[in-house]
């Protein structure tokens, strides 16, 4: 099931330029199938659905251009990873910034999309990863992913975060990429971009009303801001060969479960998450 469907009939599907359709969008956004109703009922009130897919549910029911095709060999309780975290950090370095051979590249958070990012930096060959998180116990997860450095900024004496990368690139990263939804972090992002030509990637999602800021001189010099949604993956047509890939071996997925859970546990599974220390727990729903 697909968060990001494709109609390929749409104004968006049919330019080619981005993996967002049109068609849904604002029935899905209403939590309605396209129809404008509800196929969820509990105790005779209608149920509204979530993000287009209701995850949660142990059965649940999609809109047609939600689904895709994958290998039916690909074990379910871990290519479920690839409906998001994974698949957006990886394809944000991969399709959206299309990170290049020797480049050096900056990844502010070590959660799960942040350590795909990573993934997919060491795919496209970065001479230079540098992971940022204010939690030091993530610089083991980031070199387990292939990270040549890590930095908390909450340890720099005397000296901004962009100030240090600037400084360890030699006039600043090809491309960096914020996974925290924090303006703040946003905007250190983007001015830890090389003048010229240096690309900032938005993948995380602010809070509702939040905006991000920055001095036009900053983007006049050459710098970009960018943004990505499912990493700029078509799902229908490209995520089947990201499973394929992770069977094969050329894509890690089983390294970033750290925790698993019945269904009646998954309020446990959100505890576990805010604490820092899960990468990724997986909601069994047979339990």
């Amino acid at each position: 099931m697909l968060l990001l469907y494709k109609c390929k009939e749409c104004k968006f599907c049919k330019s080619g330029k981005t993996n967002l359709c049109g068609k849904i969008r604002a029935t899905q956004g209403k939590g309605v199938m396209p129809d404008g109703t509800s196929r969820f009922k509990c105790k005779g009130k209608d149920l509204l659905h979530f993000m287009g897919t209701s995850t949660f549910s142990q059965y649940t029911v999609v809109a047609d251009i939600s689904v895709v095709a994958i290998t039916p060999e690909a074990p379910m309780d871990r290519t479920c990873l690839l409906g998001c975290g994974i698949t957006t950090g990886y394809g944000a370095a991969v399709e959206t910034a299309k990170v290049e051979e020797g480049s050096t590249v900056a990844i502010f958070g070590a959660g799960c999309v942040g350590l795909s990012v990573i993934q997919g930096a060491v795919q496209r060959k970065a001479s230079k990863i540098i992971v940022v998180d204010v939690n030091s116990s993530k610089k083991e997860w980031a070199d387990k992913f292939g990270a040549t450095d890590f930095v908390n900024p909450t340890e720099l004496k005397g000296q901004s975060i962009q100030e240090k990368l600037i400084e360890m690139t030699d006039g600043g990263c090809d491309y960096t990429f914020d996974c925290t939804g924090n303006v703040g972090v946003m905007r250190a992002a983007l001015e830890a971009c090389h003048k010229g030509w240096g690309q900032s990637i938005v993948i995380g999602v602010a809070a509702a009303g939040q905006e991000i800021s920055t001095r036009p001189f900053q983007l006049v010099t050459g710098r970009v801001w960018k943004g990505c949604a499912f990493g700029g993956i078509k799902g229908r047509s490209q995520l089947p060969q990201l499973v394929d890939d992770y069977m094969q071996g050329k894509l890690k997925v089983d390294e970033f479960i750290t925790h698993r859970q019945p269904l009646k546990g998954i309020n446990q599974a959100f505890d576990d998450m805010k604490k820092g220390d899960c990468i990724r727990c997986v909601v069994n729903m047979r339990e």
